[in-house]
């Protein structure tokens, strides 16, 4: 995939005068060692200029890591390690940061080679808190080499995804669609995560796409589109138009990227969208996004920063769904009811007109959009990709700004049913253990708009560390809690109904 940056870690060893610097040697050496033979090794630099025992030792370590081009930073405690310098360290890096500290190896080793680093990580937390540093700590952010490792390497996603905020763009077209004032949230937050907004007008768009007409390149394209659809491609006359957009989309990008690295795209779709360029773009979304570039549906920007939060954790493809309608008693009854271990409110169906990529549909087939061609001539609504979604562990999430300009967050761990949906669109049953509470005391309690990002596998894990390290209050990230754990606005009474 494209469009996200590769983690470089600089892994820079600290020592407390006081203690054996011997022990920061030997423990960073043995961690390097493990982390090379568990993983690759290819994104670790192991900063060789010193120990860092003072303010003069954080310097040189700094200058070293940043010129061997590192973007993200581990604080490793080998003994206890010197507050003031290694935080300072963290305030002057300006990548994502971890703190980790060594265990002690030995009980027969527990005079000279005792480092205390379990003592020194809760001064290192003070005094980040004094500085106002963020950095990760990992829930248990003590132990050997290959404990360290593991954290390093569970460190990558989340630096991944703190690393692309930072030079990120989105580009969106058009205002929101009428009675879309779900998808409607104050722009500030962006700004305040470091993220770039350019709003345009579908007219630039429009114009943008005629300036495309005859382009050399939409045969090529066409064919892409051909070998990827394959039997799915019920509508070949559309694909020349959709080429058309997709290289105006992908132009425009490489036009107004500017300074960023990173792009996603909040993109209109409806209602003139049909009847001007003549189809629905749901199928170039779908490839864009395949590709790691988020294309957001309905002018959803909080929707396509969700989306490419979760394309950087994942390192896959990830969608957008409307979390759109119930399960139906007949269907729950036949295709669930004991074979899976769900209640009825546990399950609903995540839908979208045909936005999500071709390689995580069961099957796929270009289609018109069918709720657009109940009151517009179908040959307008062509363009969408649908199919059942295919069955497997997902993580629901979405990251939004409220109302009053306050982050939010919620995250969901489930799974998408190998149920047949018998409807249309891409669309799939998704079932999440205590669905129903979740949807009534975090999704609507909490005033969240209907779109919500999936991303294809567990992920909570780390989108949680991501959102705390961006600044999202952790009372503000919902989660779905396990049944006997009341949420604070559910009725006490309920249960003895």
């Amino acid at each position: 995939m494209t469009n996200k940056p590769k983690v470089k870690v600089g892994l820079v060893a600290v020592s407390r005068d006081c203690f054996p610097e011997s022990l920061s040697v030997n423990r960073r050496k043995n961690l390097v060692e493990a982390y090379t033979k568990k993983y690759d090794g290819e994104e670790l630099y192991e900063c060789p200029v010193c120990i860092v025992e003072s303010e003069i030792h954080m310097v040189q370590a700094l200058e070293d890591i940043k010129a061997a081009g590192c973007n993200a930073l581990v604080v490793y405690l080998g003994n206890f390690g010197p507050e003031i310098s290694e935080t300072l360290l963290a305030k002057h890096f300006e990548g994502p940061k971890m703190f980790i500290a060594a265990a002690e190896e030995s009980g027969s080793d527990l005079i000279q080679g005792r480092g205390d680093a379990y003592c020194g990580m809760l001064n290192a937390s003070y005094n980040l808190k004094l500085r106002n540093i963020k950095a990760y700590i990992p829930e248990y952010p003590v132990g050997d080499a290959e404990d360290c490792a593991d954290m390093i390497h569970d460190f990558l996603p989340i630096a991944r995804a703190v690393i692309g905020l930072s030079s990120l763009k989105i580009i969106s077209f058009g205002p929101r669609p009428l009675n879309f004032l779900a998808c409607n949230a104050p722009i500030k937050q962006l700004y305040n995560l470091g993220v770039e907004i350019e709003e345009n007008s579908e007219l630039d768009l429009f114009e943008a796409f005629h300036k495309h007409d005859h382009d050399e390149r939409i045969p090529a394209i066409v064919k892409e589109m051909e070998e990827e659809l394959g039997a799915g491609n019920k509508k070949p006359e559309i694909l020349s138009k959709l080429a058309q957009y997709e290289l105006t989309l992908t132009d425009w990008i490489e036009e107004h990227r500017g300074y960023r690295e990173y792009v996603a795209i909040a993109g209109k779709c409806w209602p003139a969208f049909q009847t001007q360029f003549g189809f629905v773009p749901c199928y170039v979304n779908s490839r864009l996004t395949a590709r790691g570039i988020p294309v957001s549906c309905e002018v959803d920007i909080y929707g396509a920063l969700s989306e490419f939060i979760g394309t950087l954790v994942s390192e896959d493809a990830v969608t957008l769904l409307d979390i759109n309608n119930s399960v139906p008693k007949d269907l729950y009854k036949e295709d669930i009811q004991g074979k899976f271990d769900y209640t009825q409110k546990d399950t609903f169906m995540g839908f979208h007109c045909g936005n999500t990529a071709s390689g995580k549909l069961v099957s796929c087939e270009m289609k018109y959009q069918m709720i657009m061609a109940r009151s517009l001539p179908e040959e307008v609504t062509q363009g969408t990709l649908e199919g059942d979604i295919a069955p497997g562990e997902i993580t629901f999430y979405r990251l939004q700004s409220t109302a009053d300009n306050k982050l939010r967050a919620y995250i969901a761990q489930g799974e998408v049913l190998p149920v047949a949906t018998r409807s249309f669109g891409s669309i799939g049953i998704f079932a999440i253990p205590e669905m129903g509470r979740f949807y009534r005391h975090v999704l609507i309690e909490k005033g969240f708009p209907h779109h919500g990002a999936v991303a294809f596998g567990h992920f909570g894990r780390e989108l949680y560390e991501v959102f705390k390290y961006i600044g999202v209050p952790v009372e503000e990230i919902g989660y779905n809690q396990p049944a006997g754990v009341r949420y604070p606005t559910e009725n006490p009474f309920e249960s003895i109904r």
